[in-house]
């Protein structure tokens, strides 16, 4: 039986394309910043869940100032130049635990249901590291605009977080990627799985959509005030 989650909410874009001024994790969606909903969606799932936020320095202050006092309760810290740098931040504060859990999930998704993180935490005490995942419905094809071919969609996912791990694994693979030269890693996952883990996919939702663009902000609000995720 896991006797501790740990959560790392990462929040360290600009949000450039959101067309806001400030980091899309801050601007207001049913009344209350994006990434106060997405905190509420882990502490929803289970209270006793530890959340830590990792974002940019320059920002934590602002943060402060607008969460309110209904916010979920979490540690704040300063993350990195990328997004691997970021979560080695949030992992810096976590002690070593054999039995504990924990999940990296982007600050902009807010709409992650308490099922999907629920069944998370299930499935990593049972493959040690998990990702969500949804069938790509689409078709596909592979290539540049005159040279491509049609692939098997059938054998693709679109993924998305909480991606859950054991800590122990997740840390010893942060450890090993410090190694790697001239590796992108696009997630956790991957991490992890250049350090010779396999990756176990579960079920995701479709409506944990990553908030990106202005027209994703208006899907999020009616989403969360309709109460249909």
């Amino acid at each position: 039986m896991v006797k501790t989650k740990y959560a790392i909410i990462v929040a360290g874009g600009v949000g450039s394309r959101s067309g806001d001024s400030l980091p899309k994790q801050f601007h207001e969606i049913a009344g209350h910043p994006m990434l106060w909903w997405t905190l509420k969606a882990f502490h929803d799932a289970d209270s006793e869940t530890e959340l830590i936020v990792v974002m940019h320095a320059d920002f934590i202050d602002h943060w402060k100032r607008i969460a309110g006092n209904d916010c979920p309760p979490h540690i704040l810290t300063p993350g990195g130049a990328t997004r691997k740098d970021s979560v080695e931040a949030g992992l810096s504060l976590i002690d070593d635990a054999p039995d504990a859990l924990v999940a990296v999930h982007d600050a902009a998704r807010p709409l992650a249901s308490r099922k999907l993180i629920s069944e998370g935490w299930t499935w990593a005490q049972k493959f040690g590291a998990v990702i969500p995942g949804v069938r790509v419905s689409d078709s596909l094809r592979e290539g540049t605009g005159d040279d491509n071919r049609s692939v098997d969609r059938s054998r693709f996912f679109s993924v998305q977080t909480p991606q859950v791990f054991s800590l122990d694994l997740l840390k010893d693979s942060y450890i090993k990627a410090k190694k790697a030269e001239n590796v992108i890693f696009t997630d956790d996952a991957s991490v992890v799985e250049w350090s010779g883990h396999r990756i176990h996919i579960y079920e995701g939702d479709p409506l944990n959509i990553k908030v990106t663009y202005p027209g994703d902000f208006r899907i999020a609000a009616d989403i969360l005030l309709n109460n249909t995720y």
